[in-house]
């Protein structure tokens, strides 16, 4: 800062000071209190810490959407959705929406409609280029509607598609019916995964017989070496119950029931979804829910025949076991 000093006609003196400029703030500092700016990631703020003045707020998140775990540290950018093993080429394609709407919801013009009617089918044509990928995508179509009519979780839907793509792999499938080995698949999915249910089921939902069925199944277990124990009678027990709408106290019951039958090897050799709905059966006139032995049949796909033989042996065990 400079100062001039001029003498004057009465002896007196005028200061003429040149004001110097205010140091330039650094973006680093709050304009209010200059303390230091603080990124909130989090909440997308720039924010004094000392203060507490928000700067900027709604900031654009320019990072990554994925994690990674890897030890190498690759960073997966922003890639759209993760890969699917239900999908033929692993979900990296593009999919063109069936609803012939805009973004907001507008219904789309004659012209619009039709140009997206030749686009689909060029998407089509090209998302599917030969013979192999073509069969995975029917397949894998297969998967998804019959695990969809089945209620079977999505973990298991993914195991099946593994399973098929094995399968693929090891040139098991010419000469076979896809429809036969995507629902042999789905099957031995779902007995992995705790969730089975009986080949009947598969068979009333699948586009091929029970035969072909329990044929491609064990073509496919001694092919690729499964290792699938058998099917434990308990779990089928939340879906019967639930397709019979049993109560809570006969549910529980049929668990005790089973698990008396089970510690008397009752179940060896035994048809697990027989012994289940035979158990529902015996737990329902125990509690007096008031089924009758053809809507357990109707309902589990078991002849009344056998839950009217294996129930009887199962409330035996049950009753031995009480009083043991």
């Amino acid at each position: 800062m400079t100062q001039t000093i001029v003498d004057t006609a009465d002896g007196g003196s005028t200061r003429n000071r040149e004001r110097q400029p205010a140091p330039e703030r650094r973006e680093s500092e709050c304009p209010e209190c200059t303390g230091s700016i603080r990124h909130d990631e989090e909440h997308g703020e720039r924010t004094c810490s000392d203060c507490g003045l928000v700067l900027d707020s709604d900031a654009i998140d320019y990072g990554p959407e994925w994690r990674s775990f890897d030890d190498d540290g690759d960073d997966r950018r922003r890639v759209g959705p993760p890969e699917s093993t239900l999908r033929h080429d692993k979900g990296l394609s593009t999919t063109i929406g069936w609803r012939d709407e805009d973004a907001y919801g507008n219904r789309l013009s004659g012209r619009k409609r039709e140009q997206f009617k030749r686009l689909r089918t060029w998407n089509e044509r090209f998302t599917s280029k030969n013979a192999a990928e073509r069969n995975l995508k029917h397949a894998f179509g297969e998967i998804e509607r019959m695990a969809s009519a089945l209620g079977l979780p999505e973990p298991c839907r993914e195991t099946a598609g593994v399973l098929y793509r094995r399968a693929v792999e090891e040139s098991l499938l010419p000469g076979r019916s896809i429809e036969a080995m995507a629902t042999a698949c789905l099957y031995a999915a779902a007995r992995q995964h705790g969730t089975p249910r009986t080949l009947v089921a598969f068979a009333s939902v699948s586009r091929v017989d029970k035969l072909p069925v329990q044929r491609a199944y064990r073509y496919l277990s001694g092919e690729l070496g499964l290792q699938i124990e058998p099917a434990d009678p308990i779990h089928y027990l939340p879906q019967y119950a639930s397709a019979l709408e049993v109560s809570d106290d006969a549910e529980h019951l049929a668990r005790e029931i089973l698990e008396a039958a089970k510690a008397r090897d009752l179940h060896s050799g035994r048809s697990p979804a027989g012994l289940a709905a035979a158990a529902i059966y015996g737990a329902a006139r125990l509690t007096n829910d008031g089924l009758t032995q053809e809507t357990v049949g109707e309902e589990t796909g078991v002849s009344s025949v056998t839950v009217r033989n294996r129930y009887r042996e199962l409330l035996d065990a049950y009753g031995e076991a009480r009083e043991g």
